[in-house]
């Protein structure tokens, strides 16, 4: 009998692989934060957690060439982790974890691979509170059910979450419940284009291809958690005669070019959200955005 392995329904790894995995990560993530040098995590590292990594601990290497001087080892506990029996690649899983160095707070983190030669990698950091960390459904073995993007099972397909969100931001609606990364995030962005002398462009749109891939579980009431990325430009321009104030020594390392009239940031986004069954607004847990680029003018 011949098995077909990208056929057939399997968990996506042991939960020996999963914990061996998160030890490798916090002593990469660990080990890189300490010396601010991405080469030591960037092997461990994909999607948008990868890029907002790099280009942080770039940003930090520059400001301070010898390393991080107040490093403090991120550690985890409380450790849950939730591997999902699917077919085909990439095989991936969630671990919820307390971390040290975010208070009340739990990273939910996604490992993904391409491959069984691959190594696996976190691909989606977001930072929630306990109580918003839903139940999954499992089988009688503890295996969860992975969604496929393009279900129409729910109030929005979660394929199509990274441009919904997008058009959210930029022109509102009705898809996504009142919080901090939603309604709260369009309120702070009228309040920041409305400084003095200064204007401030946003351009929002989707990233899902490749390691940016949304990735979704079912959850025990039927809908779905969707992890998915975004991609953000913020442009800010200051009236004839002045400058735009660059004061984040972080921006600074990470802008070419000269500001003057104008300063372009460009961010990387992932997010984590709750796709209810059927239809109702789509619920932002998590959304943890970084910048990975800026072009001065």
């Amino acid at each position: 009998m011949v098995v077909h392995g990208e056929r057939e329904v399997l968990p996506a790894a042991t939960r020996a692989e999963a914990a061996k995995a998160l030890t490798a990560f916090t002593t990469a993530y660990n080990e890189a934060d300490k010396a601010y040098d991405n080469s030591l995590d960037a092997p461990y590292l994909t999607g948008p957690f990868g890029d907002i990594t790099a280009a942080r601990l770039k940003a930090r290497h520059t400001n301070s060439p010898s390393g991080n001087p107040n490093h403090v080892p991120l550690k985890l506990s409380d450790v849950k982790i939730t591997i999902p029996k699917k077919a085909g690649w990439p095989r991936w899983f969630v671990a919820d974890a307390k971390g040290s160095n975010t208070g009340d707070q739990r990273w939910l983190m996604v490992f993904t691979r391409g491959d069984l030669g691959e190594r696996w990698r976190v691909a989606y950091v977001t930072l929630v509170v306990p109580s918003a960390v839903p139940e999954f459904t499992t089988d009688k073995d503890g295996w969860a059910e992975a969604v496929p993007v393009g279900s129409q099972q729910f109030a929005v397909a979660p394929g199509k979450l990274s441009q919904a969100y997008a058009t959210y931001l930029k022109k509102g609606g009705q898809t996504f419940a009142d919080g901090s990364y939603t309604s709260g995030e369009r309120a702070d962005r009228a309040r920041r284009d409305r400084k003095p002398g200064l204007v401030t462009q946003f351009i929002d749109g989707p990233l899902t291809n490749g390691s940016y891939a949304p990735l979704a579980l079912r959850t025990a009431d039927g809908g779905a958690l969707v992890f998915f990325t975004t991609h953000h430009y913020e442009k800010q321009t200051a009236a004839t005669g002045t400058t735009v104030p660059v004061t984040n020594k972080d921006v600074q390392a990470l802008t070419k070019g000269e500001v003057k009239q104008s300063l372009t940031l460009e961010f990387m986004s992932g997010e984590v959200a709750l796709d209810p069954a059927g239809s109702g607004k789509v619920s932002v847990l998590g959304r943890v955005p970084g910048l990975t680029s800026a072009q001065g003018e």
